[in-house]
């Protein structure tokens, strides 16, 4: 009876798990936009488990911030306000310039630096990449796999600094996946080397052990990163507006390349 009773736990943890990384794979990847309602039925229906491991997972993404619960018990993927990646941002630079100076004020391990030069080196891949195949941009597949590439570099540098507060702290917000998994468009060649340089420049910072160049380093290089993305969102938001207001306009104009 004991048994059966385990087994019937680890069931049920097992369907909740799955339908937590199926869900949070396509919120992340974009796949269910910002605003999307969640159907529990067609999940369930989907994953061929029943509502009740759905709506556990639903509650621990509400907990983690990618999605919030309307009072009519429904779910929906977290649209951010400017001010939210204000915030996010605000908040990602105090945690990773103190980690990442931490991480600066003793060596580097070999392994460590191995594993961070090879996920950098595989960011400027996908910049040569495009020049070879004279792409103007990654597409859909290719910004999922640099957001995993640049979101490893960035979560690694934080594990450096060793302390498990500020581990907490990122692990019980999900900061760097709420930022990262925020809609953007494809980077081109000219950003990607970019974003590597200054990955570079930080991780050179670390090795030779220079706190104050390591943090000044990232602190810039964050800040960077939101400037570009408030530009981003106001350039969707006035597109919106638009599109609303004057629905004609995007009828008669030619399609995008972007």
């Amino acid at each position: 009876m004991k048994t059966e009773s385990i087994a019937g736990e680890n069931n049920s943890r097992s369907a909740r798990e799955r339908a937590y990384l199926h869900l949070h794979q396509r919120i992340t990847s974009g796949q269910i936009a910002a605003g999307t309602a969640i159907s529990e039925l067609t999940l369930a229906k989907e994953l061929g488990i029943s509502r009740t491991p759905i709506r556990e997972a639903l509650t621990q993404l509400a907990a983690e911030g990618l999605v919030e619960q309307a009072p009519n018990r429904r779910a929906v993927v977290v649209k951010l306000t400017r001010q939210d990646i204000i915030d996010l941002y605000e908040l990602r630079e105090a945690l990773e310039t103190y980690a990442v100076g931490k991480a600066a004020s003793h060596p580097l391990r070999p392994l460590d630096l191995a594993k961070l030069t090879s996920l950098n080196d595989s960011i400027r891949s996908f910049k040569d990449d495009l020049i070879k195949t004279g792409q103007p941009s990654l597409d859909r597949a290719g910004m999922a796999r640099f957001v995993a590439y640049d979101l490893g570099f960035h979560t690694l540098l934080i594990r450096l600094a060793a302390n498990g507060r500020i581990l907490k702290l990122v692990n019980d917000t999900r900061l760097l996946i709420r930022i990262f998994a925020m809609r953007r468009e494809g980077h081109d060649a000219v950003l990607l080397e970019k974003i590597y340089q200054e990955h570079a420049g930080i991780l050179q910072a670390v090795v030779e052990q220079d706190s104050q160049r390591a943090s000044r380093l990232i602190s810039e290089h964050i800040q960077s990163s939101l400037r570009e993305r408030l530009e981003l969102y106001d350039r969707w938001e006035i597109e919106a507006s638009l599109r609303n207001h004057v629905p004609f306009f995007f009828d008669v104009m030619p399609p995008s390349d972007s």
